[in-house]
């Protein structure tokens, strides 16, 4: 069953929050958790239905291509009900100054109007790109919080500058 839906993992039935991420190196998937362990949120990955290339130049190339193209690839189906979450944590990695597509795919295919959405981004230097912009667009009528940009290579050693966004942002830490 793993391999046909999103991976969910559900803390408990009071949670509020909800981190969301797609991850292809690991990077990104290291701050999803990070966040899930310092807020008690629980955690849904987005998984493509289509894997991408484990080839750094062939990811460039496919992701450079979906996005210039508009396209959202499809992804699996996610089990977990958003309409019970009032915070959604939403990671990716910054591909070409944007959120990777299928978190693009995630977020038009999810209602999360009247949320709070709280984007963090790993990258090896382009920050948060133009990724809020993004997600106001797909989700016009959330609240989106200061992101969080992360350099990917300092992913896992990273938790002190969480803490300290999850302080900055009002988040309440587990």
């Amino acid at each position: 069953m793993f391999a046909t839906v999103c991976f969910s993992s559900v803390a408990n039935a009071q949670t509020r929050s909800l981190v969301v991420y797609f991850s292809h190196s690991g990077n990104t998937e290291s701050v999803a958790q990070q966040i899930k362990t310092f807020t008690g949120a629980d955690i849904l990955e987005i998984i493509p239905e289509k894997a991408y290339p484990e080839d750094y130049q062939s990811v460039v190339d496919q992701a450079k291509a979906e996005i210039n193209a508009g396209i959202k690839p499809a992804i699996k189906p996610c089990i977990t009900d958003i309409a019970r979450y009032d915070t959604v944590f939403i990671g990716s990695p910054c591909w070409w100054a944007t959120i990777a597509p299928p978190v693009a795919t995630f977020l038009s295919e999810h209602n999360l109007s009247g949320k709070t959405i709280v984007p963090f981004m790993t990258h090896e230097g382009s920050r948060m790109g133009h990724s809020e912009k993004e997600i106001r667009e797909l989700c016009p009528e959330s609240v989106l919080l200061q992101g969080l940009p992360i350099r990917g290579s300092k992913a896992r050693q990273a938790a002190p500058e969480i803490k300290k966004w999850l302080q900055e942002i009002g988040v309440t830490q587990h």
